[in-house]
């Protein structure tokens, strides 16, 4: 059945995701194109249609960010807090897949979203003899071997920083998309106000997690990961980055789950 509910959610959200990233790679397109022909031109006309579009292809980036994480927030809350959840809460589903399904969705959307926002900055940037005169220089060489001295003299494994650096990603994500259904399902719990209290209990999550993970970065055991250097002090940063999300997306989870299946109050 889980597997049913995230087939829904993603038919759902692609109706405005998938349009919203074509949308994005077009107006990279355009700002490329405004960069190397509008821009160059001599013409007053043809420079202000480069900076407009320019203009567009940054509005466009900081929108998908924006839409992603608020269509994330809404899908939880009218689905699971507004009308449908009277027909969501009736299903052969626990509560348990009911959010699985959402935390599932948003992250691989959010996913999505960088890997989109990362191909279109590339497709704005690119110019095949710039590139071609970057990768030959000699900048560039002496770059790539200061580099490789690096990795020889440090031991850097850069395969086990790379799977350790998405694990942390996928987890950021995950804790994101938990701390806002923790906060919309509290706020859902009373009878009036329930989207000021939502927000309420947002910030206080915000200021709770800031405030731990400040004193935690004061403490001699952090710092103290700095002094181990090499990729041992990278494996246990990294582990203890791993461990302090797990934790957050557990309280988060908890709250949530909690709250759905004992002090639901629908809308």
């Amino acid at each position: 059945m889980l597997r049913k509910l995230i087939k829904h959610e993603f038919r759902a959200t692609a109706r405005v995701m998938g349009p919203l990233f074509l949308i994005i790679l077009v107006l990279a397109l355009t700002a490329n194109l405004s960069i190397n022909f509008l821009m160059n031109s001599p013409g007053f006309f043809p420079n202000l249609m480069g900076g407009l579009l320019l203009f567009a292809f940054g509005i466009g980036m900081t929108a998908v960010v924006i839409i992603s994480i608020v269509l994330m927030v809404e899908r939880f809350r009218t689905n699971l807090m507004g009308d449908e959840g009277y027909v969501m809460f009736t299903l052969p589903v626990s509560s348990h897949q009911l959010i699985w399904s959402k935390i599932i969705v948003s992250t691989a959307w959010f996913i999505a979203t960088a890997f989109v926002e990362t191909l279109a900055i590339l497709v704005c940037v690119f110019d095949l003899e710039l590139i071609r005169d970057i990768f030959s220089s000699v900048f560039f060489r002496n770059l790539l071997e200061s580099f490789q001295e690096l990795i020889e003299e440090f031991g850097l494994n850069l395969a086990a920083m790379g799977a350790e650096t998405i694990v942390l990603a996928l987890l950021l994500c995950t804790v994101l998309c938990l701390e806002f259904y923790a906060a919309i399902a509290l706020g859902h719990s009373f009878p009036n106000h329930k989207s000021a209290w939502s927000v309420l209990f947002f910030f206080a999550f915000q200021f709770v997690t800031q405030l731990a993970g400040g004193l935690f970065v004061n403490t001699d055991f952090f710092t103290g990961l700095f002094n181990i250097g090499g990729m041992n002090g990278f494996h246990q940063l990294m582990a203890v980055l791993i461990c302090m999300e797990l934790i957050s997306g557990g309280i988060f989870y908890a709250i949530t789950a909690v709250t759905l299946k004992k002090r639901l109050n629908l809308q």
